[in-house]
């Protein structure tokens, strides 16, 4: 038996790396999964590589940051499935890396779009779900430059503790209700994100940036996405039943050195 056998899960952001990898660890112990992406094809891809039927998947695309995408996708998750047991809030976007003179006002609305109000709403609609049923699991992703300053990323940093600040006041709010909300704040992560990142940083040598993240990290290397899946899936999980208002972090040692 899975430890998720009979939960349902909803995760957004579920083509991602992280996402991917997050899936196919909760379909191998046994949840049926409401996957969430902006990009429909990749999330039926998704299901298509885990190998779950349509009795244990549903894959529906949404913008995160639009509230009426957001309340369709909590709403046929609920009809298809009967509840929500946990909620991997996770979609994100980068952004680009400039100075905060240089860095446009446009991107930086954008990235707290997507960021931060989509992450807003997902605990808008998701939590008065769990408060009913009287039990949920929620663990949103924020990233460890929510916890540091890192120049040139004033968007990204800013919305990721936004994210953190989110997080501890809805974990007080559904407490009492039997819901625990908690984050897991990756580091440098072998992702999609990572190699634009890395682009974006240094765009003449962005093998050289990458070189130089790594070498930053204690532990001398990048994350995999499995490695924090693996920490998502403990915060989702009954194991975690008396944790909650909490930031794991999944960086190598780097953050907190």
């Amino acid at each position: 038996m899975g430890k998720f056998d009979g939960k349902v899960v909803v995760m957004t952001g579920a083509a991602g790396g992280i996402g991917k990898a997050t899936a196919k660890k909760l379909a191998e112990q046994g949840a049926k999964l409401a996957l969430v992406d902006l990009n429909l094809e990749a999330v039926e891809q998704v299901i298509l590589e885990i190998g779950l039927d349509d009795s244990r998947a549903i894959a529906l695309q949404a913008n995160v940051a639009k509230e009426e995408d957001v309340k369709a996708y909590v709403e046929a998750t609920v009809e298809k499935f009967g509840r929500i047991d946990g909620f991997f809030n996770n979609a994100g976007i980068e952004g680009i890396t400039a100075n905060v003179e240089d860095y446009p006002t446009d991107t930086f609305d954008l990235v707290f779009n997507v960021n931060v109000k989509g992450a807003f709403l997902g605990l808008k609609y998701i939590v008065p779900v769990m408060k009913k049923q009287g039990a949920g699991s929620i663990v949103n992703t924020a990233s460890g430059a929510g916890l540091i300053g890192s120049p040139g990323f004033v968007g990204y940093n800013s919305s990721k503790h936004a994210v953190i600040g989110m997080t501890k006041v809805v974990a007080l709010e559904a407490a009492p209700f039997g819901v625990r909300v908690n984050v897991v704040a990756p580091g440098v992560i072998n992702t999609r994100m990572m190699r634009q990142i890395e682009k974006n940083t240094v765009p003449e040598d962005a093998e050289g940036a990458r070189k130089a993240f790594g070498a930053a990290v204690p532990m001398g290397r990048y994350g995999e996405a499995e490695e924090v899946a693996n920490v998502a899936i403990f915060l989702l999980s009954d194991d975690a039943s008396y944790v909650s208002q909490s930031i794991y972090t999944v960086d190598g040692g780097q953050i907190n050195q």
